[in-house]
């Protein structure tokens, strides 16, 4: 089993009309063994930018907390929040910085740039980008998420569809994987508001 394996998990982000969702799993386990039923993979940046990261969730917590402080520090020296495109690019050289020893992470960024245009963006554990208009997935079940997206997203999604689809991959997804499930929580970030729900999923 690979280290970026060992404690699983599934993120997806979706992209609709002027707002985008981002959603993980809620296990934590030790291989095969689960330990926990409550670990989001989400974090909060500011109100418009979630980063996901999946993988070694030791690296996960550092890589939050360093992200944080990255961020407090750009804020106070700008005095504005961070663009999620400049987000992606800090990941990148965050991540790159340590390419001789790698985070063992697969981030997954999601937000909304100043004009309301959503931002996808997914990294290798050595920060290589690759953004997308439609959605990214990461975690130990990229082939059965990537495969039940490209079935149900579509174009020009409002909230409310956005947030029914994106659920149902992740949930479809994940329980097609036995290393990630135990629920969900889903993220929907609109202009004015974030919404934030937790779902029930298979219990096994």
């Amino acid at each position: 089993m690979s280290i970026s394996e060992y404690n699983g998990s599934a993120i997806v982000a979706m992209a609709g009309k002027n707002c985008v969702a981002i959603g993980s799993d809620l296990r934590l386990g030790v291989q095969l063994q689960t330990n926990a039923t409550d670990h989001k993979k989400i974090y909060k940046i500011h109100d418009r930018l979630f980063l996901g990261l999946s993988g070694l969730a030791t690296d996960a917590e550092t890589l939050s907390q360093r992200f944080t402080f990255k961020h407090n520090l750009y804020k106070l020296r700008e005095e504005r929040d961070i663009k999620p495109s400049s987000f992606g690019q800090l990941v990148s050289t965050t991540l790159y910085e340590k390419r001789f020893g790698p985070y063992f992470v697969q981030p997954v960024i999601a937000g909304l740039e100043a004009d309301g245009t959503p931002y996808l963006c997914g990294m290798d554990s050595i920060g290589a980008m690759e953004t997308a208009k439609d959605f990214m997935v990461a975690g130990t079940a990229p082939e059965s998420l990537m495969g039940i997206c490209e079935s149900l997203w579509k174009p020009g999604l409002e909230p409310e569809d956005l947030f029914e689809i994106a659920s149902q991959a992740l949930l479809a997804g994940q329980d097609r994987d036995c290393l990630s499930g135990w629920g969900a929580v889903m993220y929907i970030i609109t202009p004015d508001k974030v919404i934030a729900r937790e779902l029930k999923g298979r219990m096994d």
